[in-house]
């Protein structure tokens, strides 16, 4: 299994500090989270239904025309490596790990590459895996640029993929690509992040009809859970709280990205959920703040920082705080 944010019972284990102490700042998920009402008895009870509205809102949500739910984006980054005979895969990189990994273990020849290399080299493979915006950097790739790059991959051996992956995207709904409807585009969305549902397990690939039947086909019935199909739709039909929380994230981002700089550690990329700050010290660092019970992600390649939102007026003081002992 590979490394992720959120780990914090073992950060309680490992730092001797009590759960309700710790300030977690490990994911990009939004502390922001859509409030949840209560369940209705029916969706714990009953097997899920396609036709219980779901996929309407998602369509009006996302924009795509042909969409599949799935138990988080995490379950089609696993599972689309086993839909290709063996392909040459460039993943642009750093990125979420989970891709290069799911498409080695699918026995793919894979390649990690930066995001301008793999566009002049396109031409050289046969699926390119890109994450928008980046996670951890909050690198973005254009439009144009990425239609282009699905232009140019290789057409040697079958048809090339382009698979983008915008769990971090929702602030930014004009820039997606769902509504791209064309052979070899794939689209990952996510709605853990950006409505603060990860618990709740739940995504949708947009995709060709052929791709959505297969995937479909390879992931079996029932790929969210009553509950979570029935809190799903609700939340995307919220357009109020959604305006708000695009607002919201952005304040709350500009005003990490300050409060980091002003302690000395300018973030050198980041997004609307988190801030990414290469440091050479960084494993240090994570360390120090996290014996102040404050968890942040650190990446080893390059050495490398990544701080999620504070929830309140309270976590930035606090975080500040720290940061004025542990960078002093």
């Amino acid at each position: 299994m590979l490394e992720h944010g959120g780990r914090l019972g073992r950060a309680v284990r490992d730092y001797g500090t009590p759960r309700e102490q710790w300030l977690d700042l490990s994911t990009g998920i939004s502390p922001m989270a859509w409030p949840v009402p209560p369940i209705p008895p029916s969706a714990w009870h009953r097997l899920p239904e396609d036709d219980d509205g779901l996929l309407a809102a998602a369509h009006a949500y996302y924009g795509g025309e042909y969409l599949l739910p799935v138990a988080g984006s995490q379950a089609a980054i696993a599972a689309l490596p086993r839909l290709r005979t063996p392909s040459r895969v460039a993943v642009a990189a750093p990125a979420y790990a989970e891709h290069a990994h799911a498409w080695r273990q699918a026995g793919h020849e894979v390649i990690s590459l930066p995001f301008a290399e793999m566009v002049t080299r396109a031409a050289d493979f046969d699926v390119a895996v890109v994450v928008r915006p980046n996670n951890p950097t909050g690198e973005f790739a254009g439009r144009a640029t990425l239609l282009a790059l699905h232009a140019n991959l290789a057409r040697n051996n079958g048809a090339p993929w382009l698979v983008v992956d915008e769990a971090f995207i929702d602030t930014r709904p004009g820039e997606s690509l769902c509504g791209e409807t064309r052979d070899g585009l794939i689209v990952l969305r996510s709605v853990g992040k950006f409505f603060g549902l990860a618990g709740a397990r739940a995504g949708f690939v947009a995709a060709w009809p052929t791709l959505i039947e297969a995937l479909a086909e390879t992931l079996g019935p029932w790929t969210l859970t009553g509950p979570s199909r029935h809190v799903v739709a609700l939340a995307l039909s919220d357009r109020a709280w959604q305006a708000s929380a695009r607002e919201g994230l952005r304040t709350a981002s500009g005003r990490l990205a300050e409060g980091l700089a002003r302690r000395g550690l300018p973030p050198t990329g980041g997004c609307e959920f988190f801030q990414y700050c290469v440091h050479p010290d960084a494993g240090r660092l994570h360390r120090a703040l996290a014996r102040h019970a404050v968890l942040v992600r650190h990446f080893d390649q390059p050495q490398a920082l990544r701080f999620g939102l504070p929830g309140d007026d309270a976590a930035f003081a606090r975080l500040d705080r720290v940061l004025s002992e542990v960078l002093a």
